[in-house]
């Protein structure tokens, strides 16, 4: 259940981010109520996350997956360029998340 909990941060998180820059500086009230709602929602189920992972654990997935998310939104929507600097980067954050799930002992399995 705190993967589920977990997932739905990220979605939260990463939707509040999406409305961002549509919100203009929190001048356009709907995309501003839903990265304020987003936050609170992504807050939320990631203090519920915390119950039984590890604070370490959870951010770095949640922060992770993220970043890469962020981006590939950005890049598909926004038209934000992506070189190679960035794609090797991501893929560093993949990798070290992937890392600490599967080999570090500080993860909760």
């Amino acid at each position: 259940m705190h993967y589920l909990y977990l997932l739905t941060a990220i979605a939260a998180e990463v939707t509040a981010t999406t409305f961002m820059k549509p919100s203009e500086g929190f001048t356009k009230l709907v995309p501003s109520l839903v990265v304020v709602a987003g936050y609170a929602v992504a807050f939320y189920f990631l203090s519920l996350t915390l119950r039984t992972l590890p604070t370490g654990i959870a951010y770095a997935i949640w922060s992770g997956v993220g970043v890469v998310l962020i981006t590939a939104i950005a890049w598909i929507f926004q038209g934000q360029k992506l070189d190679a600097a960035a794609i090797l980067g991501m893929s560093l954050i993949v990798a070290g998340v992937v890392v600490l799930n599967l080999f570090s002992k500080a993860s909760a399995h």
